[in-house]
């Protein structure tokens, strides 16, 4: 299997982005991986503090490694939004592909400090090469992936500054690099404003090895994704989206079969819903027919 670091090299090179979907539970596992092996995409899983709690630690890399086995596609667990260095380390002891060491809420130095300090950590116990580590720099105003019912607009003292990217990326060592550029976790009444000049200023700075993770990817056009990942973009979350989906499915599931106590029948219509979703996310990043 081709590493983390070497399948966003692609992306960047051939001008796409590698698709990456939050999942809570086995189902919408099934349903991205189905999506993945139908298109033949590579696919980056994430898990958060509050998703590895509720899977498990290591049952969410069992069950990943299972799929990745059997379906024979690169799939890259993330333990995504870890709030913690601690956090961080205990994703890293499990076995994790990737870890999203989070740590934007705190200042420029402690978002260093905690950040490198997990690098260095990861590097004493592992093979870094078989280990991605993502650092995030500026904040994004919304804090969880929902529906907010209401417009949502961005101070833009809070986007990434490239000087600070620079200097980040520079004396941390991370692979991958968050920035908050307009993007908004979960999907607002008004769709999020780009600043894609700071995008381009962004990807100028910082050296081709290190990939740029867009969050809060849900909600946004396919037009603005296509520019996005021109401008440098090669790595792009979907969660939301994907929860809609499951949950939409879910409940019409359970209206219209109300006598059914089988959770595997309940619960096909939602795994289909969120494959298609996945599907739909795996073409406009033009991750399709990638391996």
């Amino acid at each position: 299997m081709f590493t983390l670091s070497q399948i966003l090299g692609r992306a960047l090179k051939e001008g796409w982005a590698l698709p990456h979907f939050n999942i809570s539970n086995l189902e919408q596992l099934r349903g991205v991986c189905e999506a993945a092996r139908k298109l033949r995409a590579p696919l980056m899983i994430g898990v958060s503090e509050g998703e590895r709690v509720f899977i498990g630690l290591g049952q969410a890399i069992a069950l990943v490694d299972v799929y990745r086995e059997e379906y024979d596609l690169p799939l890259y667990l993330n333990a995504d939004h870890t709030l913690s260095v601690q956090g961080a380390k205990e994703a890293i002891d499990a076995g994790y592909n990737s870890i999203h060491i989070d740590l934007s809420k705190k200042n420029f130095a402690e978002n260093l400090a905690g950040t490198s300090e997990v690098i260095r950590y990861a590097r004493t116990l592992r093979d870094i090469d078989l280990l991605s580590i993502e650092g995030e720099l500026g904040y994004l105003v919304t804090e969880s992936s929902r529906v907010y019912k209401k417009k949502i607009f961005v101070d833009p003292s809070t986007l990434t500054k490239p000087e600070e990217a620079v200097r980040f990326v520079r004396e941390s060592s991370i692979d991958r690099f968050a920035p908050a550029v307009g993007n908004l976790h979960g999907i607002a009444l008004n769709r999020p404003k780009i600043d894609f000049k700071l995008v381009a200023k962004l990807r100028a700075s910082l050296p081709d090895s290190v990939a740029m993770v867009l969050h809060g990817g849900s909600g946004n056009s396919p037009a603005v994704f296509r520019k996005l990942i021109d401008l440098g973009f090669n790595n792009i979350h979907i969660s939301t989206e994907l929860r809609l989906a499951y949950r939409r499915a879910l409940e019409g599931s359970l209206r219209h079969s109300r006598s059914e106590i089988a959770p595997y029948k309940i619960m096909q219509p939602a795994i289909e819903e969120v494959r298609k979703t996945a599907e739909k996310y795996i073409k406009i990043f033009g991750a399709n027919n990638r391996i």
